[in-house]
């Protein structure tokens, strides 16, 4: 779909039944979860963070059956049909299932048309743009982790799924923001192990991006494996600098102070036991 501004945008249905991807699921969704979707997107999006948008959301007369607290209960819930927008819904997973089941020629054709549509400022002729490509998805979920840790937001379930090429938030499930400073922060009740804590989402990102890359190795040649690994050593920083920059923009904290970095760390410390 192209807007009147000529943006391209892809249009998906959540909620709306069974696809060949559906496996043991329903592919239904219930009101609840479809309302808070459709909140959190907007509100994601107002608040400057790359997200997908929420176009529509449809009621349906159709009962949805859902154990919405994992223990057992299983209640008649009201379905709901999410229209729901983004520049693109690929994945890292999109491109791990092909590496994976060996589908080389496949996956080549669909980076190369990912990184066609997707990332303009990389040329279709560089036998490096696999590497380029590789380097701004790795430098853009630093920000976007960094961005969501700024305004208290937990993703919930920060799986390679869940993780956008285009590092924009998708896939609005169990999501959660913080009433106050806690880095163990769980929204999603089926985290029993808090694998995706807030305080671990930016670790979360740098599995994701290994991953990543080992989707990606089958089509670097020996010295763009090297360059990538040295690339992906560099995610930690990109993440501290960014994440250094937007606290220092709360804190109205102008210019560079070697006690910056400090202040900001004595205070979340502060915020942890207040």
């Amino acid at each position: 779909y192209f807007c009147r501004h000529g943006e391209r945008w892809e249009l998906q249905l959540k909620g709306s039944g069974k696809t060949p991807y559906s496996r043991n699921g329903d592919g239904r969704a219930v009101l609840r979860s479809s309302v808070r979707e459709f909140l959190c997107s907007e509100a994601m999006h107002y608040l400057g963070i790359p997200t997908s948008r929420a176009a529509s959301l449809v009621v349906s007369d159709d009962d949805v059956w859902r154990d919405q607290f994992y223990n057992g209960n299983i209640k008649k819930e009201r379905g709901a049909i999410v229209l729901r927008l983004a520049t693109s819904w690929f994945r890292i997973g999109s491109l791990e299932i092909l590496a994976h089941s060996g589908e080389l020629d496949l996956q080549r054709r669909l980076l190369d048309f990912i990184i066609q549509q997707h990332f303009p400022s990389i040329a279709m002729n560089d036998s490096n743009r696999y590497l380029e490509f590789f380097s701004t998805v790795v430098s853009e979920t630093a920000n976007l982790i960094a961005l969501w840790m700024s305004v208290g937001f937990a993703h919930g379930v920060c799986n390679t799924d869940n993780f956008s090429l285009l590092s924009i938030t998708i896939d609005y499930g169990p999501f959660g923001f913080m009433d106050s400073y806690d880095p163990n922060f769980v929204p999603n009740t089926s985290d029993d192990e808090r694998r995706y804590k807030i305080g671990n989402q930016a670790n979360v990102g740098l599995f994701n991006l290994s991953k990543l890359l080992q989707a990606l190795k089958p089509l670097l040649d020996p010295r763009q494996k090297q360059l990538a690994s040295q690339i992906l050593e560099g995610y930690g920083e990109r993440y501290y600098i960014r994440f250094i920059e937007l606290f220092k923009t709360k804190l109205g904290l102008l210019g560079e102070n070697e006690d910056d970095n400090y202040l900001i760390a004595f205070l979340l410390k502060v915020s942890l036991l207040c």
